[in-house]
């Protein structure tokens, strides 16, 4: 999967300890997907995932490893990959804007995505199907990308791995999990609590003012291949201005987290936050015990990669140096005893 600052990874075996000791669980809403990390381990279990995220790269991720099943796509997609692996390159908007512009990705290789898009482009494809086969081109440009894995800003000097040839392959898109076929929403997190009904609610909101429109923009330019204006020096969509979220705002954060607590309709809540966000731990369950009992478990882990090298200007010169190099992460588990507001 590709690299990210919200990545679960070292959590996931807490989230399934903690999911596998509710009785009776069929459905898992994952509320903020992300890179479907969680969302696939627990596909991987049997759970019959719903997946939701507002931002179309990660809901197109979601596509791919929650909805599509492997029996379904597997085939036609192995066909297709080979015939997009095979496009030779055709520079355009996204070699000037990542390659010229900005230095995400080398010449030959943008131009290879360039063309490769383009093509899915202009398939039709049924929409699992063409999620995978972005999600294999999106996974394919982050193992040539030239970053710390955030496109907030590219590296000085090529990384290593920037010089090695773009090459598609197949996702591990898994098999029907055993108690249902998932699925894939792009809503407002609020409209999906509303809307969206689980045993059991998994939720990993955003902890603080990092954006993962603006962290990850070249991924959302790429899946919406809507070629958008772009700003500054890592060339960033013109909406990263505009599309804004609640949980991002230091104002705005404990309140919208509070409507979604009291909005969202499951059994059981499994909540991950950290003590890098906005809201305080006693806050935070002062907040969640308003839905019932509150344990809280903790994880201690390093810092993502960005985080540990120091900060930098646009100039490449260092300004700030490193606070701390490792973080502790809450894992709420709230066993609901009110009804939703």
């Amino acid at each position: 999967m590709i690299k990210y600052i919200g990545s679960k990874r070292t959590l996931v075996p807490a989230v399934l300890q903690a999911i596998a000791g509710v009785e009776d669980v069929h459905t898992v809403l994952d509320l903020f997907s992300g890179t479907s990390r969680v969302g696939h381990a627990l596909k991987a279990s049997g759970y019959r995932v719903l997946a939701n995220d507002h931002n179309a790269y990660a809901s197109t991720l979601a596509r791919c490893y929650i909805a599509a099943d492997r029996e379904e796509v597997e085939h036609d997609a192995t066909r297709l990959l080979a015939e997009l692996n095979a496009l030779p390159g055709t520079p355009g908007w996204f070699t000037h804007t990542f390659c010229e512009q900005a230095r995400f990705f080398q010449a030959k290789n943008g131009a290879r995505i360039e063309a490769i898009r383009e093509s899915i482009a202009q398939r039709g494809l049924p929409p699992e199907l063409q999620a995978v086969l972005l999600v294999a081109l999106m996974e394919a440009a982050d193992r040539v990308d030239s970053t710390c894995g955030l496109q907030m800003a590219y590296l000085k000097a090529w990384a290593p791995r920037a010089h090695n040839d773009l090459e598609l392959r197949l996702p591990n898109v898994l098999l029907r999990a055993r108690h249902g076929k998932g699925e894939a929403h792009e809503l407002d997190a609020l409209e999906a609590a509303q809307s969206l009904r689980a045993d059991v609610a998994y939720i990993d909101p955003p902890y603080n003012q990092h954006s993962y429109l603006s962290n990850y923009h070249v991924w959302e330019s790429l899946v919406r291949w809507d070629r958008p204006d772009v700003y500054g020096i890592a060339r960033k969509r013109i909406d990263c201005r505009t599309r804004k979220s609640s949980f991002n705002s230091k104002r705005r954060c404990h309140a919208a987290l509070a409507e979604l607590i009291r909005t969202i309709s499951a059994r059981v809540l499994v909540v991950s936050f950290n003590n890098e966000g906005y809201i305080a731990r006693e806050d935070m369950e002062a907040l969640l015990s308003s839905r019932g009992d509150v344990e809280v478990l903790t994880h201690d882990y390093k810092r993502y990669v960005g985080a540990q090298i120091g900060i930098y200007n646009p100039q490449g010169a260092k300004v700030g140096a490193v606070s701390h190099l490792r973080n502790v992460e809450y894992l709420y588990v709230v066993r609901v005893s009110s009804p939703p507001a």
